[in-house]
């Protein structure tokens, strides 16, 4: 009796844990699916490079300058411009800047002295520039400060009536008014037909070029007469006599460039 009982026991024991594990096994959840994996955006087509836009140039100003570049004792026009100047002569903007109320400084030859371009440029056809001429102080050339001093050197640009630009030795050059100050020739034909008209406008100047062109006869060079000469002599004073009163000689159709 007592190992029946123990066997139905047992077998009700065995039958509970069956019971039970059926119950575990149905608590298990089933495996989930992974999700998707996104795929990368494909990487974007390489652009071909730039080109780099090009700097602007530098705009340069051509005008005839009517102020002092930089200060000093000296009113001298802008390097730049002075540079444009004397690599070529210009009668007509010579004229503009001798003109009456200009700022820059004149200056006077100390002795006769011989005519030359340091800067390279056109000469005066005057070989010679005569005691007492006035010039236009167009830059200082001393010597950098601290630099070796070399005898001669130093001394300035300046820039003649003709339009020509010339280089001076200090001594050569001072700017104590004379009694009487001399100017190179005028060369008439060096200037442009709007400066031309703008000049004969004055009936001195007029009147002085017709009798030019009368005892002339249209010669510039070569051999003249002795009134050609003279009348040549005249235009040209009565032009610096204009310029030097602040007359309106006009703008050159061409500047230095």
């Amino acid at each position: 009796m007592v190992r029946q009982s123990l066997a139905s026991s047992g077998f009700l024991v065995l039958g509970v844990g069956a019971a039970l594990c059926v119950g575990c096994g149905g608590a298990v959840p089933e495996p989930r699916e992974a999700p998707p994996v996104a795929e990368a955006p494909p990487p974007a087509p390489k652009s071909a490079p730039t080109e780099e836009a090009p700097e602007a140039e530098e705009s340069v100003d051509l005008s005839i300058p009517t102020e002092c570049a930089g200060s000093g004792e000296l009113c001298v026009p802008p390097k730049a411009f002075v540079e444009r100047l004397c690599r070529e002569s210009s009668l007509g903007v010579a004229l503009v800047l001798f003109r009456k109320g200009t700022p820059f400084t004149r200056g006077y030859l100390t002795r006769k002295t011989k005519a030359w371009n340091a800067s390279g440029g056109a000469s005066s056809s005057e070989e010679y520039l005569a005691f007492d001429e006035e010039v236009l102080v167009l830059a200082d050339r001393a010597p950098p400060k601290g630099g070796v001093q070399i005898s001669g050197m130093g001394g300035y640009d300046a820039l003649r009536w003709d339009g020509t630009c010339v280089t001076l030795a200090r001594e050569e050059l001072t700017t104590r008014l004379p009694p009487q100050a001399k100017y190179p020739p005028i060369p008439w034909k060096h200037l442009d037909n709007t400066q031309r008209e703008a000049l004969r406008a004055d009936d001195k100047i007029d009147a002085a070029y017709q009798a030019r062109r009368k005892e002339c006869q249209g010669a510039s060079m070569g051999t003249v007469s002795k009134k050609c000469e003279q009348a040549d002599k005249l235009l040209s004073t009565r032009v610096i006599e204009f310029v030097r009163g602040g007359g309106d000689v006009g703008q050159p159709e061409r500047l230095p460039e």
